[in-house]
């Protein structure tokens, strides 16, 4: 069952560039999980793209600070983006069906990333003195 993810203040983790990342890769995947199949294929592109590029950048924001969590935190980026990758040859092809799946399980990987990863990766962006706000870190409970 396709579950909708839409982003709310509760799932700010208090760092204003990890937010601003996690809503646009939020916005796209919402587009994606509803897209017509003649618009599959290049949203697909265009969100592992983004992730691409999220990833690599709290990655080094990791490395940084010398983050303890590193080597986990990278390990799940990485079989995200191995699961998109493994999906783009059906989809070149014209099939879409193993893809859509993997999008379809997006979400729930999201917020459970979210809410345990990258909030211990905003406390400590905070203890090592990035802009963060602590106050504003929240543990999203639900999907809208």
């Amino acid at each position: 069952m396709m579950e909708e993810l839409v982003w709310s203040p509760e799932m700010s983790s208090g760092v204003p560039a990890m937010d601003d990342a996690h809503k646009a890769l939020v916005a796209e995947l919402a587009h994606l999980l509803t897209a017509p199949y003649r618009e599959f294929g290049a949203g697909l592109f265009a969100l592992i793209a983004e992730i691409e590029r999220d990833f690599r950048e709290e990655e080094a924001l990791m490395e940084e600070i010398d983050f303890p969590m590193l080597r986990s935190h990278r390990e799940q980026h990485a079989s995200v983006l191995s699961a998109l990758h493994h999906v783009v040859p059906d989809v070149m092809q014209g099939e879409c069906a193993s893809a859509r799946k993997v999008i379809e399980l997006l979400p729930q990987w999201f917020l459970r990333h979210m809410s345990t990863m990258d909030i211990a990766l905003a406390v400590a962006l905070d203890l090592a003195g990035f802009q963060a706000n602590p106050s504003a870190i929240t543990i999203p409970q639900t999907m809208s």
